[in-house]
């Protein structure tokens, strides 16, 4: 029987974990022509892996995410980690059952190679001169790590949003090295709405006074203001319309309308929380780095803009998941991907989830979901060739 571990109200999780480092001294060519002499990536892992070493499951984050994605850094954390709801014993992800790993990407700011890494070629931080990184080299990266760790296969490798389209890219350029590829509430490309609404956050940092030009940290100032309308801009499409209104509806803070004066909604409030508390924890260089990432993400590229052909080499199974609120990364997107690996005559399981809190679905409990995401990893953990 699995210990079951209780932190903080939280019953069934992984309990206290424990972030590694993994280090890289060889140079790593960037796509975008630029290397860096060495890199460090930062993950944890929960589970065991098994001795066959075929029962390790990749969790790739999303814009924000990090390394930190379930358990407790200490009993006394707050919170734990961001898809603490789906990856624990008898969780969707079954820790009992697979050996799960979890990173912050290259150019994250949790402890991997980022712009706030000191740059061994001047002895200071690399800030605005961190090079241009790509899902590509994500993956890349993630490989390399898997073999530092001795895992020559993922069972799966999994992810929702940007996560997604990592998921996706491992299938495309490791095709050997992953039997099953789930992305979540993701899209083979970015419309050109989502392109306006990281242009709009990354304009609201870069309008910052104390941005200056990227150069922040050697000032010691940070843009916060500019993070905060950037989280603000990008929370709202994250949410719907039915779940704001369900939440905050027009209740007021403080203040009253009938006199018009100080009022402040609920839904204000909590928008300028969630702007100040992410200013305080994220660094804007790499927010920048991070929602360039999404825009260039487009697998179909290197194929004359053929998605078909991008999956043509795959070997993975696939499972591709969207929810019905989600209109961000809506159903049609999602579809996009399974109609390209149907014509590629690839084995794809795919569902509609109905759940009404938009983008943000993907992170949280949900029967449905839960169920068809845990039924799928139910049959790969049990070595299915086709599970449904």
């Amino acid at each position: 029987m699995p210990i079951v571990v209780r932190l903080n109200g939280a019953e069934g999780g992984v309990g206290l974990v424990e972030p590694r480092t993994a280090h890289f001294d060889q140079p790593f060519a960037l796509q975008c022509q630029e290397t860096l002499r060495r890199f460090d990536l930062v993950y944890e892992t929960y589970g065991e892996l098994n001795e066959n070493r075929d029962n390790a499951v990749l969790i790739c984050h999303a814009l924000s995410g990090d390394h930190h994605a379930a358990g407790f850094h200490s009993p006394d954390d707050a919170k734990p980690g961001w898809w603490d709801t789906c990856i624990g014993p008898g969780k969707p992800i079954d820790t009992t059952k697979f050996h799960v790993v979890a990173l912050n990407n290259l150019g994250g700011c949790n402890g991997s190679t980022g712009p706030r890494t000191t740059d061994p070629k001047t002895g200071e931080a690399y800030g605005e001169r961190f090079p241009t990184v790509t899902v590509k080299d994500w993956v890349k990266s993630q490989a390399m790590l898997a073999d530092a760790l001795g895992i020559e296969r993922f069972a799966a490798v999994v992810g929702g949003s940007l996560g997604g389209m990592q998921a996706l890219q491992w299938a495309i350029d490791y095709p050997d090295r992953v039997r099953h590829a789930i992305a979540i509430a993701a899209a083979a490309k970015l419309s050109a709405q989502n392109i306006a609404f990281n242009e709009i956050a990354r304009q609201a940092i870069q309008s910052d006074p104390d941005f200056r030009e990227g150069r922040y940290g050697q000032a010691d100032a940070i843009p916060r203001k500019g993070l905060m309308l950037a989280r603000m801009v990008g929370h709202v499409t994250y949410l719907s319309d039915d779940s704001m209104g369900d939440r905050f509806g027009r209740e007021l803070k403080s203040g009253d309308i009938g006199s018009a004066q100080d009022v402040q909604f609920q839904v204000e409030s909590y928008l300028h929380y969630q702007g100040t508390s992410f200013s305080e924890r994220f660094d804007a260089n790499t927010y920048l780095l991070m929602t360039r990432a999404l825009d260039y993400f487009d697998p179909a590229l290197e194929f004359d803009g053929d998605l078909v052909r991008a999956f043509a080499e795959t070997q993975a199974k696939f499972l591709v998941l969207s929810f019905t609120s989600d209109w961000r990364f809506s159903p049609a997107r999602s579809n996009e991907i399974v109609d390209a690996l149907i014509e590629a005559r690839k084995d794809v399981v795919s569902a509609t989830i109905d759940a009404p809190h938009g983008h943000d679905s993907f992170l949280l409990h949900n029967e449905r979901y839960f169920e068809v995401l845990g039924g799928y990893l139910d049959a790969v953990a049990q070595g299915a060739d086709s599970p449904s």
